[in-house]
């Protein structure tokens, strides 16, 4: 049986573990990079190692940023009363392409899922907690974690959670499918989403 070379098994290997990526696609990639000029593989390269070196999590809101705090932030032209709790970094660059939401964000990095055993210490939540004692000027929360059963699992969680503090709660509209992710729609559903959100 044909074996493909160590390198190229490794580079394979590799690739297979990102996200969404089957053995054929890591394959498919492989040969993809193995077939560009040095150069250009020298700037892939330097460009996901430049991205991990230089990047951190923004020291309020826990997005990925080169500074610190992140330009959202530390925008004043931004609603500081009003925080969308999102579940990764790609949620807020989707919800920014709709261009309606002027408030801030907080990420998640993930949701709550017992059957992968992560808990509520093993999210941003207790950032979340600290944020919301420290900036009283946070009036409402708006709960856009993905409609999935554990993205409302998590927003049921946070609203009893946050509830007794007395800050508006509200969660997103269906706009968004059941099962649906949210960098996924388009901005016009995404508006929607945002005008129908009702207070839990």
């Amino acid at each position: 049986m044909y074996q493909f070379p160590n390198s190229i098994a490794k580079l394979i290997q590799e690739l297979g573990k990102l996200p969404g990526i089957g053995s054929k696609t890591a394959q498919r990639l492989a040969f993809y990079i193995l077939s560009l000029e040095k150069d250009k593989v020298n700037e892939l390269a330097d460009s996901i190692i430049n991205a991990k070196k230089n990047t951190t999590l923004c020291e309020e809101c826990c997005n990925l940023t080169e500074t610190n705090p992140c330009p959202i932030c530390s925008s004043g032209k931004r609603d500081h009363s009003l925080l969308c709790v999102v579940e990764q970094p790609r949620d807020v660059a989707a919800l920014e392409k709709m261009k309606e939401y002027q408030g801030l964000y907080h990420i998640l990095h993930g949701v709550i899922s017992p059957m992968d055993n992560i808990g509520p210490e093993d999210i941003k939540l207790r950032e979340l907690l600290i944020r919301l004692q420290e900036h009283p000027e946070i009036k409402e929360i708006i709960l856009a974690t993905n409609p999935t059963v554990n993205g409302e699992a998590t927003a049921i969680y946070l609203s009893r959670l946050i509830k007794p503090t007395g800050i508006t709660i509200s969660r997103i509209a269906s706009g968004l499918p059941m099962g649906g992710d949210l960098e996924y729609a388009d901005e016009v559903t995404l508006a929607k989403a945002f005008e129908g959100r009702k207070v839990l």
